[in-house]
């Protein structure tokens, strides 16, 4: 994402990781976009679920697109060091990968359509790296907050690498873990937080990639998707 970046594909282990700090970073009180709270306490009803897709820019403005998603914010999750940095992350030194938290109403969008969102518009087959983003903090994650998201972003990966797989693509790396499992959600700086909002022709390297996610499939298969032109 941002020149000079250190491309580190190998994990730091918890020993290795940089200290932090104890002070986290100054949340902003309303979504630029949807004006909504983005921090707890979350509407009655409403889930949350981490996804890690590449460079969290455009991962968070794909969700704060749909109806029914509540708010979104951008930080770092799956790592060690407390209240990271930008420039600490980017170094692979913390652990953690670039995460989008994204809070919906299942009752308004499905979790299916979340999870379409997320194998069809990153490459969940590169390990540590989007496009010319390397380094494990550009590593594809799933997040989950409750047994039922972790059961069905499980089944999902099994049917999207069904697809892929049909399609002649490779394996798939997506790690999928309880939040629980994956650690503290750090948020991150206040002008990370709806950044092509706040620079429409920022870098986004998002857009649709392999094939389709059939919501509908279930288990029997996904047929090949066109890729748009251009």
């Amino acid at each position: 994402m941002l020149f000079g970046t250190r491309k580190t594909t190998t994990p730091v282990t918890r020993d290795q990781a940089l200290p932090g700090r104890a002070t986290p970073v100054t949340v902003p009180g309303r979504h630029l976009v949807k004006g909504t709270p983005m921090t707890p306490p979350w509407p009655e009803g409403h889930e949350v679920l981490y996804v890690a897709m590449g460079c969290f820019w455009g991962a968070e403005r794909i969700f704060w697109r749909l109806d029914g998603v509540h708010t979104t914010a951008v930080g770092y999750m799956g790592g060690y060091t407390p209240n990271p940095t930008y420039e600490e992350t980017t170094t692979g030194r913390t652990g953690h990968t670039e995460t989008a938290l994204v809070v919906f109403d299942p009752a308004v969008v499905p979790l299916e359509r979340l999870l379409k969102e997320f194998w069809e518009n990153h490459d969940p087959t590169t390990p540590n790296r989007q496009g010319n983003d390397v380094g494990t903090q550009y590593r594809s994650a799933i997040f989950t907050t409750t047994d039922a998201q972790l059961a069905a972003a499980r089944d999902s990966r099994e049917r999207y690498q069904r697809a892929l797989q049909a399609e002649g693509y490779g394996q798939i790396s997506t790690e999928i873990l309880p939040a629980t499992d994956a650690g503290e959600f750090f948020y991150a700086e206040d002008y990370h937080q709806q950044y092509l909002q706040k620079n429409p022709h920022g870098y986004c390297n998002h857009g649709f990639c392999q094939v389709g996610y059939d919501m509908a499939a279930h288990g029997q298969g996904v047929a090949r998707a066109q890729l748009p032109e251009g």
